[in-house]
């Protein structure tokens, strides 16, 4: 599980699409083997770990609902490690099983910081709420506005300067995961 609080940004090393292989560098200090992290809000287990950087590996169905196919060399990634019991929840849960990518249609400033607007599959409607929580890039966020299937979310200062939303823009795909909560409440 997951909060949606992002720890650190990675810096994309290698992507290696034919063993389906991401490697980040990252100043996480102790990552271990066999270890959960959420990269843009995909739950990956670390395969490899070297000075500096961590390696995963990824499945096709990862590949396929999620944004990280298309990961640069370079590209800015959003990581959070596994929630423990004993942590704050100072997010919302998530699964870090990303239900489907979405793509940001509108980017505006709001006073310090910024609105963003997301087109999400209609599928996912039902899961969502003015007020409510989904995750974008693995970032937990509140729902400002919700029409039809466009979220309207609102991003404050320390958000933009702490994660990789701040270098999105329009026409962008992001990765979604509704809140688990809702999942199960629905």
């Amino acid at each position: 599980m997951f909060t949606g609080i992002v720890e650190g940004l990675g810096k994309v090393r290698q992507v290696s699409p034919g063993r389906a292989g991401l490697e980040v560098e990252t100043d996480l200090a102790d990552v271990r083997l066999g270890e959960s992290i959420a990269v843009n809000g995909a739950c990956l287990t670390v395969s490899r770990v070297a000075p500096g950087v961590v390696g995963f590996d990824i499945s096709p169905e990862t590949l396929k609902k999620t944004t990280l196919g298309s990961a640069v060399k370079g590209g800015a990634v959003n990581l959070e490690r596994a929630l423990r019991l004993s942590d704050r929840l100072g997010g919302h849960l998530m699964s870090g099983h990303v239900d489907a990518a979405g793509r940001i249609v509108a980017l505006k400033g709001s006073g310090s910081g910024r609105e963003m607007a997301v087109l999400f599959p209609a599928e996912l409607r039902r899961y969502l709420v003015p007020k409510g929580s989904v995750a974008v890039e693995g970032v937990s966020l509140t729902i400002a506005a919700l029409h039809g299937c466009r979220a309207t979310l609102a991003l404050v200062p320390h958000t933009l300067k702490s994660t990789n939303l701040a270098k999105k823009r329009v026409g962008d795909r992001v990765n979604l995961e509704v809140d688990t909560l809702a999942r199960y409440l629905r």
